[in-house]
Parts: structure tokens; sequence; C-alpha cells
């Protein structure tokens, strides 16, 4: 039986196509490399990654699985970019990198496969990128076992979150490639918790993630108005 898959044929090709500059700290995927540890540190405050099984979803080239990895957990990195999954195993041989692999699979079609299968799960600045967000959330809720953590971050859609995350990080700052966000496709906290809730995810934390342009400083904050991360847990 063909279902058809959660995703943009799009969204695909377009980092598809970058994604052999996606261990290049200075291409356009540099403030991916410059929030990781941003990223990392918040997950492991809430959900302690050593021997954790974690499964990092819309993975891209690794960024977050590796160093997740790198922290003592089992990771396993999916998405639908084919090319991007082939430059992350690449850098996970070139890094040497233990307790990582990947797959090109789609997160419900796993979560048919591998229901409460993860202790930990990640979904960061991919929902955006997706048809419908919410079924994702709920193949997220499905993976992580009960009493398990799952991350989320994507952009809040409103006027100021399309002035600094579309038309300041694509267009005036050059921070991304023009065209990465669809203003259509942001989703507000509040959508995502209600996502979340119906999923049967508990919120625990909302943060809001900030950046200043002239010092190229990325930190994390309570405002929420632009880039924000979610965590959740599984009742």
């Amino acid at each position: 039986m063909h279902t058809t898959e959660n995703a943009d044929p799009a969204e695909l090709a377009k980092f598809s196509e970058l994604a052999h500059r996606w261990w290049d700290t200075e291409s356009e995927f540099r403030p991916l490399h410059q929030i990781n540890p941003l990223r990392l540190g918040w997950i492991e405050s809430l959900a302690p990654l050593k021997g954790k099984r974690v499964l990092d979803i819309g993975c891209g080239g690794g960024i977050l699985a590796d160093a997740m990895a790198r922290q003592g957990a089992q990771v396993l990195g999916i998405d639908l970019a084919g090319k991007a999954l082939k430059v992350a195993q690449l850098h996970a041989l070139e890094a040497e990198t233990q307790g990582v692999e990947y797959r090109e699979i789609s997160a419900e079609a796993l979560a048919l496969e591998q229901p409460a299968g993860f202790d930990v799960v990640t979904c960061m600045e991919m929902l955006e990128h997706v048809p419908d967000p919410s079924s994702v959330v709920k193949a997220c809720a499905t993976l992580v076992k009960p009493g398990g953590h799952v991350f989320f971050s994507t952009i809040n859609r409103n006027a100021k979150a399309f002035l600094f995350a579309i038309v300041g990080a694509e267009y005036i700052l050059n921070l991304l490639p023009r065209g990465t966000h669809e203003y259509a496709k942001l989703i507000k906290p509040s959508e995502l918790a209600a996502y979340a809730r119906s999923a049967g995810l508990n919120l625990q934390q909302t943060r809001g993630m900030e950046y200043n342009p002239l010092t190229r400083h990325y930190w994390l904050s309570a405002n929420t108005s632009v880039n924000y991360l979610l965590a959740t847990q599984k009742a």
C-alpha cells in the first residue's frame, strides 16, 4: 500500500542541494553550528543524554545527532533528504563518531515500526518545513517511551518573526538561503502546544532563542516572539 509521505518535495530538494555544505561552519548552515551548543545544553539540562536511546527527526546533515552521540547517547537520525543523510554518514565516519546511525524514513513510518522505542526525541527546525506539522508531533509522541522527553524548536508566526527570521535572516544578513522559510508555514507556540497536548505530551518548558547580528551571538531567553524551543514529556 502506498501512503503519501508528509513531506514537501520542494523543501527536500532545497536541503539536498546544499547537502555538501552542512559541515562547513562558514556556509549557509553556520547558524545551526552556532546554536547547536545552546540546543544541546538545553536538552541535557532537562533530559541527560548519556546511555539514552535518542531519535533526531529531520536530522539533515547530522549536526545535532552527532553532538548528542558524543554525549554518550545511542542516536538514530532520520530525514527524507537522502543527500543530507549521506553527508551525515560520511561525517560520522570521518569524525569517528560512535553511537550514531542514519536512516531515510519519515517520522510517521518509524512510529509504526518502533512505537515507544526512544527515551528522547528531538525535532528541531523541521516542523515549519512539512505540510502537516501536527502529524509529525503525533508521531513524536508515539515514538517516545512513557515518561520520555520530546524537544521541538521552530519559528513563531507574527510580524516580528517575519521581519527577523525571514526578511532579516534571509534577505538582509544572508544568514540563511533566501526562501528557506515560508511565512504561512510558521507555527505559533500556542498552536504547537495544542498539537503536543492532543498527542498526549505534557508541556515542560518554553524558551526563546535570540540573536545579536552585531556580535553574532545567540542566547536562550524567555522571549519566544521569533525562534523558540518547546520541551514536552509523555504522560
